[in-house]
C-alpha cells in the first residue's frame, strides 16, 4: 500500500493531478449544496484546498504557482475577450462613475487598515498583509514585500502571513456582502431583468421607425437615389403599398406618395430621416409581416463564419452590385448595427439581408453560414493574447519606489479586451463560443482557487491559533466595510444595476472568485464588464497603496 500513500502524500506529477483533480471536484460538488437558499459556488474549492493542505496533501510550490497563475490568467482572459467587443462604448456611457466607485473601496479600505493599525498596535507592516489578503491582491502583497526588504534590508515574514490567514475570509467576506447588499436593497432579479433589457434598448444602435412618405419632390425616385440625398444612413426594410400590400424592399424600389416605410437607423437620426421621407405614422410589428408566397425577395439572416472575411469591410466585398442583395442590420454580441460601407466584418456577426433567394444563397456561401465553423476553437488567437499580455504585465510602468505593474492578471486581461474589440482590425478572429468562453472561464477559476487552498493550507490552523485569528477579524473589517458603504450608495444613491453592481465591487477588490460567483448568480456578462471595467485602475492603486502604507511603517 505504499503506492498508495505515496500517490496521495508524496510527489511528482502523478500526486499533483490527483490532489488537484479531487480539491476541484469536491468543491464543486459541495458549491451545489444551499443553506437558506444561497450558496458560494465554487469557491468551495478554495475551502476544500485549505483543509487538504492542512492534511498534508501538499504539492510543489513551484508547480503550485503556476497552477494558481496560469489558472487566473485563462480565467481574466476568457471574461476579456467575451467583453471587449461591448467594452469601450460601456466606459463610455458609465465608466467613470464606476472608476470612481471603485477608487472609494480602495481608499477607504486603506484608511480601514490605518485606523486598525492605531486602535491595535498591531504592526502596520502586518496589517497591509492583512490588506492584500482581505482585497484578494497577490501583487499587493508582492510590492509590500518588495518594498520593505528594500527599506530595511531584511524580510517581514508576517506580512506574507497575514495575507495567508485573511484570504480566505476576504472571499467569502465579499461574496456574503454581495448578498447583503442584495437583501437590504431587496433586489428582484425580475425586476433586474427587466431594467437590464431596457438599457440595452437604449443602448442599441439601430431603431425601426413606420414613416408616411409625402415627400412629392421625391416620387419615383428609388431607394439607392433617395439615400444619396440625405446626409444620414439609413435603411428602408419594407414598404406598404397604397392598396395595402407589405414587400421587402431594395435598392432599386421606386417609391409612391401615400406608401408608409419600414425604416431602420441609428436613434439620433429618426427625426431627420422621418422629416425627409414624410410623416412619423404608427403601425405594429404584425402589419409589416410579408406572406413570401407574395413575393419575390426573402430576408434572411446569414452568419458570417468564413476566416478570410474577418476584417474585411462591406466596401471591399461589394455585395449590393454583385449580388443585387440590401443588408439591413448586422447584429454583433447581441447588439444591432446599421451597417455602413466602412464597416468591418467580424467572425460570429449576423447579418440580415433581403434579395432574392439565390443571390441569398450566393451570399451565404461567400460569407460561410455555417455554425459548424464557429465551434472550432481559435488557439492562435488565445495563445497570442496571453503572451502579449505576460509582456504587458512584466512591464514596469512607475518606480514609486517600487515598478508598479499590471501584473500576470492585469496584463492578459488589458490585451483581452484590445483583441476582443480591436482584433479583426488585425484579421484575428476572436469569436469564441459562449460554452467554449465559460469552459475556459471556470476551468481557470477552479485552477486558482485550488491552488490558493492548497498554498494556504499548510500552517493555517497555526496561525490562527497562534494569535492570527485576530487578524481574520481585521480583514473582515477591510473587506466588509468599504464594499457595504459603496455598494449601498450605488445602488441606492446612483441607482446602478445590481448585476454590473457585483462586478464592479468584485473588480474593486480585484477578487476572481466573487465575479465567478457574480457570473453564475447574473447569468449574463454584465458583471464581467462592470469587473473589467474598473480592474486595471484598482490594480494599479492596490499595488501603490501597499507600497506607499509599507513606506509609512518604516
Amino acid at each position: 500500500m505504499d503506492w498508495l500513500q505515496s500517490l496521495f502524500l508524496g510527489e511528482g506529477i502523478a500526486h499533483t493531478l490527483l490532489v488537484l483533480s479531487m480539491v476541484i471536484a469536491i468543491g464543486v460538488v459541495l458549491g451545489k449544496v444551499k443553506i437558506a437558499g444561497v450558496s458560494i459556488g465554487v469557491t468551495w474549492i478554495l475551502f476544500v484546498g485549505i483543509a487538504a493542505g492542512h492534511f498534508g496533501m501538499r504539492v510543489d510550490h513551484d508547480i503550485l504557482h503556476f497552477i494558481k497563475e496560469f489558472g487566473l490568467i485563462l480565467f481574466v482572459f476568457s471574461i476579456g475577450l467575451q467583453v471587449g467587443p461591448g467594452f469601450f462604448s460601456s466606459f463610455k456611457k458609465g465608466g467613470l462613475q464606476m472608476v470612481g466607485c471603485a477608487v472609494a473601496v480602495v481608499l477607504l479600505g486603506a484608511a480601514a487598515t490605518y485606523i486598525i493599525h492605531l486602535a491595535t498596535g498591531t504592526p502596520l507592516t502586518t496589517m497591509v498583509g492583512v490588506m492584500s489578503g482581505a482585497v484578494t491582491n497577490t501583487p499587493g502583497l508582492g510590492a509590500a514585500q518588495q518594498a520593505y526588504a528594500d527599506a530595511v534590508g531584511t524580510a517581514d515574514e508576517t506580512i506574507a502571513l497575514g495575507y495567508a490567514v485573511a484570504y480566505p475570509l476576504g472571499v467569502v467576506g465579499m461574496i456574503l456582502s454581495l448578498i447583503a447588499i442584495r437583501f437590504i436593497t431587496r433586489i428582484n432579479f425580475g425586476q433586474e431583468n427587466m431594467a437590464l433589457e431596457k438599457m440595452k434598448a437604449e443602448n442599441n444602435n439601430v431603431t425601426w421607425v413606420s414613416v408616411e412618405f409625402t415627400n412629392g419632390a421625391l416620387e419615383g425616385f428609388n431607394i439607392a437615389r433617395i439615400k444619396e440625398l440625405v446626409n444620414r444612413t439609413f435603411v428602408i426594410s419594407r414598404i406598404m403599398h397604397l392598396d395595402g400590400t407589405v414587400t421587402i424592399a431594395d435598392s432599386s424600389s421606386l417609391l409612391r406618395v401615400g406608401e408608409r416605410l419600414r425604416v431602420v437607423c441609428n436613434p439620433d437620426d429618426v427625426e431627420a430621416v422621418a422629416a425627409f421621407l414624410g410623416k412619423r405614422v404608427e403601425l405594429c410589428n404584425e402589419e409589416w409581416d410579408v406572406p413570401e408566397n407574395k413575393t419575390h425577395l426573402v430576408s434572411r439572416r446569414i452568419v458570417i463564419t468564413k476566416p478570410e472575411i474577418n476584417g474585411k469591410k462591406f466596401s471591399d466585398l461589394r455585395l449590393r452590385t454583385k449580388y443585387g442583395i440590401n443588408i439591413t442590420r448586422v447584429n454583433r454580441a447581441g447588439i444591432d448595427i446599421l451597417p455602413y460601407q466602412g464597416m468591418e466584418l467580424q467572425m460570429g456577426d449576423r447579418v440580415m439581408v433581403v434579395g432574392d433567394e439565390k443571390a441569398i444563397e450566393k451570399v451565404a456561401e461567400l460569407l460561410g453560414n455555417s455554425l459548424k465553423k464557429l465551434r472550432e476553437p481559435q488557439l492562435l488567437t488565445i495563445f497570442l493574447g496571453i503572451a502579449l499580455g505576460v509582456l504587458l504585465g512584466s512591464i514596469p510602468l512607475v518606480n514609486i519606489p517600487q515598478p508598479v505593474k499590471l501584473g500576470l492578471a492585469g496584463g492578459p486581461l488589458v490585451v483581452a479586451l484590445l483583441i476582443g474589440r480591436f482584433g479583426p482590425h488585425l484579421h484575428l478572429v476572436t469569436y469564441t463560443t459562449m460554452s467554449a468562453n465559460l469552459m475556459l472561464r471556470e476551468v481557470g477559476l477552479a485552477m486558482f482557487l485550488a491552488g490558493v487552498g492548497l498554498g494556504a493550507g499548510d500552517g493555517f490552523v497555526e496561525a490562527i491559533v497562534g494569535g492570527g485569528y485576530r487578524w481574520i477579524g481585521y480583514g473582515v473589517i477591510i473587506t466588509v466595510l468599504p464594499v457595504l458603504i459603496v455598494g449601498l450608495f450605488a445602488r441606492l444613491k446612483l441607482k446602478m444595476n445590481y448585476y454590473t453592481l457585483m462586478g464592479l465591487l468584485a473588480g474593486s477588490m480585484t477578487n476572481p472568485p466573487s465575479l465567478g460567483y457574480a457570473n453564475a448568480v447574473s447569468g449574463n456578462d454584465m458583471p464581467a464588464l462592470g469587473y473589467a471595467t474598473v480592474y486595471p485602475v484598482v490594480m494599479f492603486l492596490r499595488v501603490l497603496v501597499a507600497q506607499l502604507l509599507v513606506l509609512m511603517a518604516v
